[in-house]
């Protein structure tokens, strides 16, 4: 009973859920009757002398019976081979049920620049063995292949592009959004994608079920096993369309859903926080945007476009989320005030880039930056052609898009390139100041966009992607009718983005092959043909 006493008192003491799982090895139980590895491991956040080390303990990734409501002793190590001869960390850490026993494990004191092998053991368990790396020595030029992904909704395909994504060996894997899909069951017209079922997520258990669900996927885990990953969110992980603390159906209760969201993302991510392991509803509050710095190639400068952006502009019959407007008929969108990003991250950003001494700066966010008016509709009084925009894109917000692009030319960073996701379809852009007038030396080109296709998600028919090419000439190339993802080489003299397109996203099985190049070169700002 004193042990006990000792215990609950130093229990009340500790200020953070991480201290408690450092703290308490002797109370933590050290096997369980089932296999926990059924997620697979990850790793993600890498610094020059650091990387995050990632799992959960589940026994059965599709049941939400967690393997004990108990603390659970975890073992991890991570070594210089594969065969783990010469070890270079370990340590051992406690897997909290109140954490649905999920493991952030920081290995320190690395080398720089070079690969390692890591796994998680609990009791006579091992977890598989993931491949990591750390990044370049501060002033390295050492080249860098990215992959980057985005938009993987369960129910509407495969998930080959991992497999792929793994096949090609790539340095860094970067996701910018929608890694689950908090919606129900889905109609679809095509019953061969109809085979994958579930509910809407709300509660925590909810996401931390949908997540488990994901994560049961082979290839997703041969991507996690392959390379570390840096990680942004959009708006599925928590809510479709939502903004800062509004969800489209203006639910008074939705802060509670979101800290729920949040928590179950932080549990499943291989992510470095800036704060301490928050409690209960202290997750409504989050912080993931972060920098990470490959050398002197490159600057990655990564991006939450929801937790503090401003409501959506015009939204009809008192409802959140997007819609589509005529920019003359709202006039919330001239408003100087309205944000994307907030005002704290804008000028972390602005820091961020006149700061930086990297050959690339790469913005990863998440949605469309360029702009992409859409003609569809005639005005009967003029006769002429009015076009609409999206509102939960950039377009919504086009004077906190006019700042950060103005931010680049104040800043004079090298090379900004912009990469993208969000809406399922590949496009090539040039971005400058003001869109509606031409390239002028007053209104240079400043930076070029990539923006990445979907997982699985679809999108739009091809026939209206064409029209948005022809009616946004900054727009130089746009596919919708193909699902894939991104390979980018980027060395000092040129960034080389190879547009990868799946054969068919029904089949897990299925081939992938280049469907378009581009490069920009050093510079030489904005888009060139590969």
């Amino acid at each position: 009973m004193a042990s006990r006493r000792v215990f609950l008192q130093r229990l009340l003491q500790l200020s953070s859920l991480a201290a408690l799982s450092q703290a308490f090895p002797g109370y933590a139980a050290e096997r369980s009757q089932a296999y926990p590895f059924t997620l697979g491991v990850a790793s993600g956040s890498p610094r020059a002398d650091s990387i995050i080390l990632w799992t959960r303990l589940l026994a059965d990734p599709l049941s939400p019976v967690p393997l004990a409501p108990i603390p659970l002793k975890v073992i991890w190590e991570i070594a210089e081979d594969e065969q783990f001869r010469q070890i270079a960390a370990k340590g051992e850490i406690t897997a909290l049920p109140e954490l649905a026993h999920s493991v952030h494990a920081e290995a320190t004191g690395l080398k720089p620049g070079r690969w390692y092998w890591y796994r998680f053991m609990h009791g006579d368990a091992i977890s598989p063995v993931g491949r990591t790396r750390t990044t370049p020595e501060a002033d390295s030029m050492s080249n860098c292949k990215v992959a980057l992904a985005s938009c993987q909704h369960w129910e509407f395909g495969e998930f080959a592009a991992h497999r792929h994504i793994a096949a090609a060996h790539p340095d860094l894997v970067v996701f910018n959004g929608d890694y689950i899909y908090e919606w129900g069951p889905y109609d679809l017209k095509h019953p061969a994608q109809a085979r994958r079922r579930d509910i809407e997520s709300f509660s925590l258990s909810e996401y931390r079920a949908r997540y488990a669900q994901y994560k049961s996927d082979q290839q997703l885990q041969a991507a996690h096993l392959a390379a570390p990953w840096l990680v942004t969110w959009d708006d599925h992980e928590i809510a479709n369309d939502y903004a800062n603390d509004r969800d489209e159906r203006m639910d008074p209760r939705f802060t509670d859903r979101r800290a729920a969201a949040y928590q179950a993302f932080y549990e499943h991510m291989p992510v470095r926080l800036h704060q301490p392991v928050p409690r209960g509803n202290e997750f409504a509050a989050l912080r993931i945007y972060d920098r990470c710095d490959w050398g002197r190639l490159i600057r990655f400068h990564i991006l939450d476009a929801r937790q503090y952006r401003s409501y959506q502009a015009c939204t009809p019959n008192q409802r959140g989320g997007s819609s589509m407007v005529t920019p003359a008929a709202c006039s919330d969108l001239r408003d100087p005030t309205r944000t994307m990003l907030g005002h704290e991250q804008e000028q972390w950003l602005t820091r961020g880039l006149s700061k930086s001494t990297a050959r690339w700066n790469t913005i990863v966010q998440q949605t469309l930056m360029a702009q992409c008016r859409r003609h569809n509709t005639l005005n009967s009084a003029t006769n002429t052609a009015e076009y609409k925009i999206w509102t939960d894109g950039w377009d919504g917000y086009p004077m906190a898009r006019q700042r950060l692009l103005q931010s680049l030319q104040i800043a004079k960073a090298q090379n900004p390139v912009v990469w993208s996701g969000d809406v399922h379809t590949f496009y090539a852009a040039s971005l400058r100041a003001d869109f509606q007038r031409p390239v002028s030396a007053d209104n240079p080109v400043l930076g070029a966009e990539y923006c990445v296709s979907s997982v699985t998600s679809n999108s739009m028919p091809q026939e209206e992607t064409d029209q948005l090419v022809q009616h946004n000439p900054h727009l130089h190339f746009g596919r919708s009718d193909t699902r894939g993802f991104i390979i980018a080489d980027i060395s000092e003299s040129r960034m080389q983005i190879q547009m990868m397109a799946l054969q068919d996203v029904s089949k897990a099985d299925g081939g992938v092959s280049v469907l378009k190049t581009f490069i920009t070169e050093d510079g030489r700002p904005g888009v060139q043909t590969g």
